[in-house]
């Protein structure tokens, strides 16, 4: 096994522990926003698994599907789903929540129908700008630039709304961590966002396929922490049960 794959094989196993974890809470607590992380990091963990398989066998048209669908469409706006929940209201995430259901849905067909132009290149990352027309790659940039915007702008609106009101107390009806933490977590969840974005940058210095592996990694990781500290100890709901 080439150390690209097995990075992608932490970062499909982190991302499948990571989603059981989220999975728990939601049936323990039913909280909205972690029904969405959970969806998203169960793409996550599919995208990853597409990366692992390619990194260890070669890439094939199914598998480059799967990941761009799951990887460069999906998986960030249902992460910024999360992050619509925690911060704004119930009926807003609600309605932003059942137009990317519809888009989920436009968009896996998309993939499945959408032609590729090249051949698909077997031994490196293929470029979704070499091999598909316009619209799968409007899709890609659409759904992943405004939802890491939305993200990254929540996680600057908790610290500020956090600085101005100076709260300490509960989230409101126990939903949600204390503001403070809140705020952090939001903040390392944009973080997290930003370093999976940031494979571009260090490819010119590790290569490709190792700059992507490295930020899947890394950036699983940061989310992990993001969504730990963002989100209430599970005993506390787990004593009340008793």
């Amino acid at each position: 096994m080439t150390v690209d794959a097995a990075l992608a094989a932490t970062a499909t196993l982190v991302a499948t522990a990571f989603a059981a974890a989220t999975l728990e809470r939601w049936l323990l607590r039913r909280r909205p926003h972690e029904l969405a992380w959970t969806i998203s990091l169960v793409m996550f963990a599919a995208a990853s698994a597409a990366f692992w398989v390619a990194e260890a066998g070669g890439w094939t048209s199914r598998g480059f599907r799967t990941f761009y669908l799951f990887g460069a469409i999906l998986n960030v706006p249902w992460l910024a789903l999360g992050t619509v929940y925690l911060l704004a209201g119930r009926r807003l995430a609600d309605g932003v929540r059942w137009g990317l259901v519809l888009a989920s849905g436009f968009a896996a067909g998309v993939m499945v129908m959408t032609t590729m132009r090249a051949a698909l290149p077997v031994d490196e990352l293929p470029e979704g700008r070499e091999l598909f027309d316009p619209l799968p790659r409007i899709l890609a940039a659409v759904g992943s630039g405004v939802a890491a915007f939305v993200i990254v702008a929540g996680a600057l609106w908790s610290a500020w709304r956090l600085g101005r009101d100076r709260g300490v107390g509960p989230g409101a009806g126990g939903d949600t961590a204390p503001p403070r933490r809140l705020a952090l977590g939001n903040v390392v969840i944009a973080a997290g966002t930003i370093v999976l974005s940031a494979s571009g940058t260090l490819a010119g210095r590790l290569g490709k396929d190792t700059a992507f592996a490295v930020t899947l990694v890394t950036g699983v990781v940061i989310l992990f922490c993001g969504f730990l500290i963002a989100t209430p100890p599970l005993r506390r709901h787990m004593s009340a049960l008793r």
